[in-house]
Parts: C-alpha cells; structure tokens; sequence
C-alpha cells in the first residue's frame, strides 16, 4: 500500500507545473505601454502588461485603457478571463445577448468559449485590468471586428 501511494504521489509530482522558488518583480517601466493591435481592437487602446516573466507562463495579465468608442474585436478564451474595471464606464456583450454596461469597481466573468467584446461607451473612457489563464499555450482567439453597428446597439 505504501509503495502504491508514493507511487501515486510521484505521478502527480511530476505533472504539476514548476513555479517559482523565490519572489519575482518587475520593476514599474519594464514592460512599456503599448498600443492595443489593431487587427485586435478599434479605437485608441493602451495596454500595459502585469505580469512578471514566471507568471506570464500561466496567465497573461494588463492594465488595458480604452479612449471613447474604443473596444476589442470579438474574443474568445480558452481558459476564461477576468476583468476588474478600475475608471470609467464601458461595455461588454456575449454574442446573442444584449450590451451590458459595467463601471469601475466591477469585477467580470467570461467564461471559457463565450464569444464577446468589451470597451469604454461611446463617451467615456474605461479602464480594466484584464488576467485571462493559459490552456494548452493559448489565452484568446481574436476573431472580426464589431462593427459600429452592434456597438452602438442598446
């Protein structure tokens, strides 16, 4: 019995991710601002990168600002993904379901496969962190582009 069992515990050693030994940080300036891709979003987008090298292997993570009008493609993520809004006010919307407004202090759900978008309203900025985890080596598949059409849709 004492063999199956350490057996057993080194099977599920072995499986586990390697994490870090020591506390990790990046300095504030490492990874600098960028602009949001625009095959990726529409409008002025900056994104700032959250994570340190050893976590960027789990999950990717930023502090994403949205000008006005500004949004994401349509999405999906195979793992889910985390928004905490942090200022202003925007939108978010799964494919088939009506724009929801969100506001800073609001923390969203989306769930792995759900097709959506997500931005500031067409007259406020909006700011979010985003943490969206990796599964098999990929956190989003970015698809079209939302249309002015559906955005303005409420």
């Amino acid at each position: 019995m004492k063999t199956l069992l350490a057996s057993a515990a080194l099977a599920c050693a072995t499986t586990l991710p390697a994490y870090a030994e020591t506390i990790e940080i990046a300095a504030s300036g490492v990874n600098p601002t960028r602009a949001g891709n625009p095959a990726q979003f529409t409008g002025q987008v900056l994104v700032d990168a959250l994570t340190t090298p050893s976590s960027a292997e789990f999950a990717g993570s930023g502090l994403v600002s949205f000008a006005p009008g500004a949004r994401t493609a349509w999405h999906t993520h195979p793992a889910g993904q985390w928004l905490y809004v942090t200022v202003g006010s925007g939108w978010v919307q799964q494919e088939g379901q009506p724009v929801r407004e969100i506001k800073s202090g609001d923390a969203v759900w989306i769930p792995a496969g759900v097709k959506h978008w997500h931005g500031a309203t067409d007259q406020n900025t909006m700011s979010h962190v985003a943490v969206t985890p990796f599964h098999e080596g990929k956190n989003v598949e970015w698809l079209e582009q939302v249309s002015d059409a559906i955005y303005l849709k409420r």
